[in-house]
Parts: C-alpha cells; structure tokens; sequence
C-alpha cells in the first residue's frame, strides 16, 4: 500500500525494456543521436506543431531552467502560494500553484509594474498542471490565466510533473490543454508517470529558445548520454502508454474518493480530480493502517481548507501511480472502516 508519492512507485516494464536495448549499442553523444532527434520529432506529433524540445533529468531542473528562459533582470514570477516551485524545490526557480483566482493574480501583478525598481517588477506567470492539490485547470480556467498573462505582456509557463494525469482527467489533447490555450513553455513530466527519469522542457515558439542550449548546458543538464532519456520517451509515448498509465493511476484515486465517500470514519478534505486525494481520518485508522505497512504523508492543513480537522483526526496526502492495485486501495479502505 504505497501512497506516498507517485515518484516512489519503479519504472514501467516498457521503459525498462527500452533502456536495456539501448544500453547495448553505441550512438552519438550530447543528443545529437538519431533516437534523441526521432524523439523531438515525436513531440512535434503529440502536440501538432513544430516545438522546441529540451531533455532533462528532473522536475526542478525543468521548472527551474523553463523559468530562468523567461526571466528579466528584477523579474518576479507568479503563481498559487502553494505550487510546487514553492513548496517542493527547495526555492529553486526563486519565484513567488491550487489553482490561481484570476482576480488575486490581476491584483497581485498590479503591486509590481514595470518600473518598480525597488521591488521587482512582473516577468512571468507558472501554473501547476495537475495541481499540488490535486486539482486540474479547465481549459477554460487556463484561457482565463493566459488572457491576463497576454494583457500584461507575462509569458506563461505550465509546471507539467503530472501533465498526463491531468490530460487523462480533462479527456482533452496537448495542444488543446497547452499552446492552443496560450501556454508558452512546458515542463513536461515523465518521471512520476512511469518513466524512470526523464523530463523535457518545450517551447511552443522555438524562437523563445535561442538561446536555451547555453543555459542547459551550464546548469549541468546537457548529458552526454542523453538517449538514455530519449529512449525512456520513446517506450512512453508510444501507443499512447502515456496517457493509460495515467488513466490508470487516475482510476485508482477515484476508487479511493468513492471509498472514503462511503465511509463514516473518514471523509474528503476537498475534491480532487488527479491522482493525489486528501483525507480526513482518526488518527487511530491512520496508525492502524501504517502498522499493516501503509506509506502515505501527514498533510499540513492549507489556509483556505473547507473542512476541519478534529483533535483526534489528521489529514493525509493520499497518491496512486501506475503501479496501485485495486487492492492496495481496497486494502487501505478496509483498515479505515474497520476502526
């Protein structure tokens, strides 16, 4: 029962397979192989136009360097109080997701104009696609986001480390969930997916990305055995793996919403849409559970949570992957119920 983090889960059996054929043969380095060349020539497909694509190791290198591209000297980059470029990475990207209220962004972007040299001016706009709450933007609700990045000359950047579960949950295309909505750059997750590591920064108008080679390659991103990345794209992406593994971890947190939907022990902190779920339990189910060898984290209680917790309760931060089992989530359910 492992609910920790989608990135404790190992890597697909395809991505493996993939990776141990490559390790057998040689190919040109810093990627300049035919594979890494076949795969940036993939991404063109998936998200119907020409893009420009950049192979990296992980998630904080991809939001960092994806936010770095887009800078301006005194530049302050926007976006939830609690995204992941905040909370997970140690302020890596040094930037100020949930998701965004277009009228708290307007106000917030209003305080920096351009000229305020004493405190920064505005720069750019960061979305987390699912959220760190669980949550998916509609496209709607991108259209809205895009439309006051535009109006204030921001480029928007989409943080994308559970990019295919929020595709999956939307029922929609890249493209419609990306550049047709106004997203200028992509930090496009594979690693929590299924991927063993493998992470990719896309730029929907290659000119933005001059550039960005001389910024990978100082920032210790270049890699001279880049296909390695490339051929863990290649099993990802073909036949849609991708988006059925995302489907898959995403059918698993549904199971688990409905669960503790009928459960009088416990109940939903907030809905969600993805693959993270946010429960409230007795603490005494939440330790009878870790005994049986449950792995899932205590949850710090967000500003604007709509339930309480009681004095004898504790919130948990609850996700599936690929790899969750109907019974490990029947598993767990049970154990609640039972106490």
């Amino acid at each position: 029962m492992f609910f920790a983090s989608d990135n404790w889960a190992g890597a697909h059996p395809a991505v493996n397979e993939r990776l141990s054929r490559e390790s057998t043969r040689f190919a040109a380095a810093y990627g300049t192989s035919e594979l890494d060349l076949s795969i940036e020539k993939r991404f063109n497909e998936i998200f119907e136009r020409e893009v420009a694509v950049f192979f990296v190791a992980t998630g904080t290198a991809a939001n960092s360097l994806s936010l770095a591209s887009i800078a301006r000297p005194g530049g302050l980059t926007f976006c939830h109080s609690e995204a992941h470029v905040i909370e997970d990475e140690c302020g890596a990207p040094d930037f100020f997701s949930g998701k965004m209220l277009p009228e708290n962004l307007i106000e917030r972007i209003a305080r920096y104009p351009q000229d305020a040299v004493h405190h920064g001016r505005a720069a750019a706009i960061t979305m987390t696609q699912a959220t760190e709450a669980g949550t998916v933007y509609t496209l709607d609700e991108i259209d809205t986001i895009s439309k006051i990045a535009k109006e204030n000359g921001l480029p928007l950047h989409m943080d994308g480390a559970r990019f295919a579960n929020a595709l999956a949950a939307l029922g929609t295309t890249p493209a419609e969930m990306t550049w047709k909505r106004g997203v200028d750059v992509l930090s496009f997750g594979g690693t929590k997916n299924g991927c063993w590591c493998a992470e990719a920064i896309v730029f929907f108008d290659p000119s933005l990305a001059r550039d960005f080679s001389f910024l990978r390659k100082r920032t210790a991103q270049l890699f001279s055995k880049s296909r390695f990345i490339a051929a863990q794209f290649e099993a990802y992406l073909q036949d849609d793996l991708w988006l059925g593994l995302a489907g898959h971890a995403n059918a698993m947190a549904n199971r688990l919403r409905a669960g503790f939907g009928s459960l009088n022990s416990a109940r939903l902190a907030w809905p969600t849409q993805a693959n993270e779920v946010f429960a409230i339990l007795p603490k005494a189910a939440a330790e009878a559970a870790t005994q049986k060898g449950a792995k899932f984290y205590d949850w710090l209680e967000p500003r604007d949570m709509p339930e309480n917790v009681g004095k004898d309760e504790v919130l948990i931060r609850m996700v599936t992957s690929f790899a969750t089992t109907e019974a490990d989530v029947d598993e767990f359910l049970s154990i609640c119920a039972a106490v």
